[in-house]
């Protein structure tokens, strides 16, 4: 038995790392041909055939082109997760408690694309060329540069929701202010987008060598000590 466990583990993470391949190589692909053409001048027929995978394939991981080029943006985690969060109380900082949602979100998403040991050099290398290859288009193209801005605002907006029921469970009265309850939650939000732009910026300058997740709760953990500096 403990050995179909095993074996049935590894199946788990081979299927697992030959998913996180693919997803890169469709990435890579479409960030190379529109680097060469052009945002406008690229297909999804070309993406997949570079990229050695069939349209079916493609629309699996990726919705659009664009969808590929602009690359995986974070997501609000399970129910469950966002249930932990606003329950935990006043005993749990905000702060602590939005780093743990945001990691959950990039646990359970495709953010974190860690591969295991023998594969980290190849992993980090291609996620250091993919976020080489997205600023670089993204900088000369306005339109998917709108496009990945949009979606990282309406992310902006689900999470500042879930703050602001932490802070009317926290605070029951704040809930009878909807604009103070409003207002405190972006102010939540910011700080927390700044601890994730943060551990992003840092992640890619060491060539995404170390798991997203981690280099996320050593961003909160500086951004909590500075908020004990500045008590």
């Amino acid at each position: 038995m403990t050995a179909e466990i095993g074996t049935a583990e590894a199946e788990l993470g081979l299927r697992e790392r030959k998913r996180i391949a693919t997803r890169r190589a469709i990435q890579l692909a479409a960030l190379e041909l529109a680097s060469e053409r052009g945002f406008d001048h690229v297909t999804v027929d070309e993406i997949s055939h570079a990229a050695n995978v069939s349209p079916r394939t493609f629309f699996n991981y990726f919705p659009s082109k664009e969808s590929a080029i602009i690359g995986e943006l974070p997501e609000l985690p399970d129910e469950a997760s966002i249930e932990r969060f606003i329950e935990a109380g006043p005993a749990e900082s905000i702060l602590d408690g939005m780093g743990r949602l945001l990691i959950a979100a990039i646990e359970t998403g495709d953010l974190d694309g860690d591969l295991d040991g023998g594969h980290a050099g190849e992993n980090a290398a291609s996620a250091k060329e993919l976020h080489a290859l997205r600023r670089a288009l993204l900088k000369g193209n306005p339109e998917p540069f709108a496009q990945r801005m949009a979606s990282m605002h309406k992310f902006e907006d689900a999470l500042s929701a879930v703050v602001q029921r932490r802070l009317a469970h926290d605070e029951p009265a704040l809930a009878g202010d909807e604009e103070t309850l409003h207002q405190r939650a972006r102010l939540v939000t910011y700080v927390a987008f700044a601890g994730m732009r943060h551990a992003w910026s840092c992640w890619a300058d060491h060539g995404g060598v170390e798991p997203l997740a981690d280099r996320l709760r050593s961003s909160f953990a500086q951004l909590q000590s500075l908020g004990g500096q500045l008590d």
